[in-house]
């Protein structure tokens, strides 16, 4: 897995790639084929204060990308919003790449149940 930490705007301290990496691998222990992982941490200059910090977040896994992008006042929270969302992402693509085939029937486990 490839990972790569950039920042626009702002310089990435040690500290805070540390973090970074503490919160994905949350996100990425839910899914074991990871080919890339881009992060990008960037600062605007916004009229709206609430909004200046940005995280984005792209994740390539086998056969497909995932794409998320928060901003907020404090760039910890913006990366704490970022996995959240990260995280929803990676646990709904696993859950169509593994399909509804590997569920077991509802019939068989009522047939057991009543044995």
């Amino acid at each position: 897995m490839n990972l790569t930490i950039s920042g626009h705007h702002l310089e990435v301290s040690p500290a805070l790639r540390a973090y970074v990496i503490s919160k994905l691998e949350r996100v990425l222990r839910h899914f074991d084929q990871v080919i890339h992982v881009k992060v990008l941490l960037s600062k605007h200059n916004e009229s709206q204060k609430e909004r200046r910090q940005r995280a984005e977040c792209s994740i390539h896994v086998k056969g497909n990308a995932l794409h998320a992008g928060t901003a907020h006042f404090d760039l910890y929270a913006a990366i704490d919003a970022l996995t959240d969302k990260l995280d929803r992402q990676v646990v709904s693509h696993k859950t169509k790449v593994k399909g509804w085939r590997c569920l077991p029937v509802k019939r068989e486990i009522a047939t057991l149940a009543t044995m």
